[in-house]
């Protein structure tokens, strides 16, 4: 059994592996980016009926993109909060166009598995 990871820094790394498939960012990001503009508006709007569907918007892009394309399981499950923190951190990142340079330096630093 692994050891759970206590601190951000610690699974960023491990959000990105998880992450590692293009596609699968870019649906994280057009499921942020509702989510997002959801919550502007409900507070724009005083819709308040809109948060649920923010959530909604968020982790439906989310977790298809981990079903149908980076076949694992999403990391909302174990660690909710870091999670969250990831997904945003990801988002900013591919605003300012450099998560794929992320990644690739993710994948880079990630030791190699011993082989049997």
């Amino acid at each position: 059994m692994s050891e759970r990871i206590g601190r951000y820094r610690e699974f960023w790394p491990f959000y990105v592996g998880e992450h590692s498939r293009r596609w699968t960012r870019r649906m994280h990001f057009v499921g942020t980016t509702g989510a997002v503009a959801l919550v502007v508006a409900a507070a724009a709007l005083r819709e308040p009926l809109l948060l649920p569907a923010a959530l909604v918007c968020g982790y439906f892009f989310a977790w298809l993109s981990h079903l149908l394309i980076e076949r694992n399981r999403p990391a909302t499950f174990t660690y909710p909060l870091f999670s969250l923190a990831g997904d945003f951190h990801m988002w900013a990142l591919m605003w300012q166009g450099r998560m794929d340079a992320e990644a690739e330096r993710v994948a880079a630093a990630k030791p190699e598995a011993p082989t049997p």
